[in-house]
């Protein structure tokens, strides 16, 4: 992986360290959704909410798109597929080391 992708996920990855942040990107998987729909029933306040918002835009992990006075949010497939090629790097690693370890099993016998 070159390593802008690598911090580009590096960043994601931190980005979503932070509990709150998860919850508001959590919520996106339902759709696309206005900061006042996604701050209700968090426990913090909605000026919070676009703060998390901005970070999770920063990390390039949602897109913002503008509806009159408002600002819709939503997934950035191009962040989570960024995110995902990063983590499948390690699964492929752990797939190759479980097969190696099973071509190096003793074989038992009957």
């Amino acid at each position: 992986m070159r390593s802008g992708r690598a911090a580009g996920a590096r960043r994601a990855l931190a980005c979503l360290a932070d509990p709150t942040r998860r919850r508001v990107f959590e919520r996106l998987r339902a759709g696309p959704m206005a900061v006042g729909v996604l701050a209700r029933g968090l426990p913090v306040s909605r000026p919070a909410v676009s703060q998390h918002l901005k970070a999770l835009k920063a990390a390039g992990l949602v897109q913002e798109k503008p509806d009159g006075t408002q600002r819709i949010y939503a997934i950035r497939p191009e962040g989570l597929a960024a995110l995902r090629r990063y983590l499948d790097r390690f699964w492929d690693d752990v797939l190759v080391a479980c097969q190696e370890a099973l071509e190096n099993e003793p074989v038992a016998r009957d």
